[in-house]
């Protein structure tokens, strides 16, 4: 430090005393800084979670419990049914943000992208941490246009449970499906939120009677309204039989009283209440065999008397083995009906260990991660979010990518609060973490501590699974499943505004493409274009957007167009000789092939052999074969656009000696493209 001042003062002759101090100061300054939360300019929803204020708790205080105290979530619905609102008032009442934001306003905590808040929808999905009632809740705040579907299937594969938000007014709707779907297959338990019960035209009844049909759910109503549309007032506790009355005059929905019902008071709602509660105890009974013994043995004659708590322990059975789904409702913009659906959070939805993976005892402890999720960050460069499955993630840790073979270092360890971030000393299994410093993990890589960490699980998982969990090498039998990328809907040209510009929009590109899997950016070999493929207009208009905005690119689009399928009505059957003679050397193919539609949606064409072909087929004849089937899918005759949805059967192959490979892929392609000449096809959009 001194030989740093010396040389200052050589060069300056003179510097005042203060000003020297300033310097030190500053530096103090800076390094206090660095321990701080990065707070982006401009923000002006919320105070900065605990610098200001001492009734607004700080992201340092989030608890850190043991797992069965954690709750992974996160919020799904169909566009415009209040799920940043919902979230909005979650973090609110939990204490981490001073005031209510809203969506119309554009000051929502979980919509901090620009163009989320000019458009009032969710673009990307945004994860914040927080505590509630002695529990830590990991929660992610999904889209809902079906263009940004991809964002709601990467955040359902590393969470434990889901909360399911529904207008009341509307009941299902079209992308609920498709959430509720993805749900399933990720067998996550959920709850149903009846949002917006103040709404005009709101039915809790049709709402429910939508979930039971079109979602082939059993809906378990632990809740009734008070009301409907703008008589709404506040829910009925079903399960304690208890009124739950909101303040008309409080503006944040904080005040609300919770009383009994009695027979003095309000008699009819008693009786709607406990003729609902003995409905409910049966509907639960009938789909849990312990809970049916309780009832049957000590309560049969009088439901009156069966505990709350004991109600509460079987209906969570239930919601975890996925048989029935918990049903409360309220409406989140007008703050009512919240701080019962957090209490639900915790009561119903599982812990990360009540839910079974079969690849944790191959691990024993050591560190098993999944990146699910990557963010560019112009100061820190690559931000990776991963589900931390066993072990624990500190710091300067070096790990080891399964998908990548590759060793890299964690340089930072933070907590995720939408865009603010609080670095931390370590975080454990059953957590999300946000981790800078892997510049070559992308989304779907598994992650372990050492390579030798990852091979001795591998021979646990042949040891304890056998036959079951054999694949090709050691590596890929660890290998998490990750996200199931769809295929492009919509594509166009895009173009930098001049030739020197093209090294900074290829840049831009490949950071979008990171963070966003579903992006395509391929080059068009005949005109030397680049064409930008994406899930909808909106999806390339936002990423047009950010290109913009984030790297400074004016950069023009070319007309939209819809990435067609072609696929064919009825099976064909065909012969095609190919008889070419090269130099001093005969090549003779003759294939027969069938060409049929198939049930089930596949992207590839179905390859299959006749008994008499397979029997004597050499492996690079066969491999020339299916690459003459894949080439010929490429193009179908009606616009060119890429065959699915077909299954080819080789009926017969005569192959002369010393016919090339070539040759073989040249004839089976020319055939194909004879069957689907010949028959009907129709052009169908893909859309995921």
């Amino acid at each position: 430090m001194l030989s740093n001042l010396r040389k200052f003062v050589v060069s300056h002759k003179k510097i005042p005393i203060l000003h020297v101090n300033n310097m030190c100061c500053s530096k103090m300054r800076s390094s206090l800084q660095r321990l701080k939360p990065h707070v982006p300019l401009g923000r002006n929803y919320s105070s900065l979670p605990g610098l200001i204020g001492n009734d607004i708790k700080s992201l340092h205080s989030v608890i850190n419990p043991p797992i069965t105290k954690i709750r992974n979530i996160g919020i799904m619905a169909h566009i415009d049914a209040g799920k940043t609102t919902t979230t909005e008032r979650i973090l609110y009442y939990s204490g981490y943000t001073r005031s209510l934001g809203d969506v119309d306003d554009g000051d929502t905590v979980t919509d901090f992208m620009a163009q989320e808040r000019e458009r009032g929808i969710t673009i990307q999905s945004a994860a914040v941490t927080f505590d509630w009632k002695g529990y830590r809740v990991n929660l992610i705040d999904t889209p809902g246009h079906v263009d940004f579907t991809l964002e709601v299937e990467r955040c359902l594969r590393v969470l434990d449970g889901a909360v399911a938000v529904f207008d009341a007014s509307a009941g299902v709707e079209a992308q609920t499906l498709t959430v509720w779907r993805q749900a399933d297959k990720h067998k996550i338990p959920r709850i149903c939120f009846l949002n917006k019960m103040d709404k005009t035209g709101a039915s809790f009844k049709y709402a429910v009677e939508s979930i039971r049909e079109k979602l082939k759910a059993k809906p378990l109503l632990l809740q009734l309204p008070l009301g409907e549309g703008k008589a709404f007032k506040g829910v009925v506790d079903v399960v304690n039989k208890e009124k739950l009355l909101w303040n008309p005059n409080s503006d944040d929905g904080k005040d609300f009283v919770r009383n009994p019902l009695l027979e003095m008071s309000d008699p009819e709602l008693l009786k709607e209440t406990t003729e609902a509660r003995n409905a409910l105890i049966e509907q639960v009974a009938d789909l849990d065999d312990e809970f049916a013994d309780l009832v049957l043995g000590e309560f049969s004659e009088n439901f009156d008397l069966l505990p709350a708590e004991k109600l509460q322990t079987a209906i969570r059975r239930v919601t975890l083995a996925q048989t029935a789904v918990p049903v409360l409702c309220g409406s989140a913009l007008k703050n009512k009906g919240v701080q019962p659906l957090l209490d639900a959070v915790t009561v119903y939805l599982p812990s990360p260990e009540e839910r079974n993976y079969e690849f944790l005892p191959w691990y024993k402890g050591d560190l098993c991660a999944l990146a699910f999720k990557v963010l560019h960050d112009k100061q820190r460069g690559p931000l990776v979010f991963m589900r931390i499955y066993s072990g624990m993630i500190k710091p300067q840790l070096a790990i080891y990518n399964i998908n990548g073979n590759c060793t890299e270092r964690i340089s930072r360890l933070l907590l995720p609060f939408a865009d603010q971030h609080i670095e931390i000393p370590s975080l454990t299994a059953g957590n999300i973490a946000l981790t800078v410093g892997l510049k070559h993990t992308a989304t779907g890589d598994t992650i372990a501590s050492s390579k030798s960490s990852a091979l001795a699980a591998a021979r646990r998982a042949e040891t304890e699974g056998g036959k079951k969990h054999r694949r090709n090498n050691e590596a890929e039998r660890l290998l998490l499943a990750g996200v199931e990328i769809p295929e492009p809907v919509f594509f166009c040209t895009i173009e930098p505004p001049s030739v020197a510009k093209q090294p900074d929009l290829d840049y831009a590109l490949k950071c979008l493409q990171r963070e966003d899997p579903s992006l395509k950016v391929k080059l068009d070999a005949d005109s030397g274009q680049t064409v930008l493929c994406g899930m909808g207009e909106l999806h390339i208009e936002i990423i047009h957007d950010r290109i913009k905005r984030e790297y400074g690119l004016e950069t023009y689009l070319g007309p939209l167009q819809v990435a067609y399928r072609e696929t064919i009505l009825n099976a064909v059957r065909a012969t095609d000789t190919l008889d070419r003679t090269l130099g001093d050397k005969r090549h003779l193919v003759t294939v027969e092939l069938e060409v049929k539609p198939v049930e089930t949606a596949s992207v590839m064409p179905v390859i299959e052999y006749a008994g008499s072909v397979s029997e004597d087929l050499p492996m690079a004849s066969q491999e020339a074969i299916e690459n003459g089937i894949h080439s010929a899918c490429l193009q179908g005759p009606l616009l060119g656009s890429p065959v699915q949805d077909v299954a080819v059967a080789v009926h017969s192959l005569i192959i002369h000696p010393g016919t090339s490979t070539t040759m073989i892929s040249a004839c089976v392609s020319r055939c194909i493209q004879k069957c689907c000449s010949w028959n009907f096809l129709y052009y169908v959009e893909w859309k995921w």
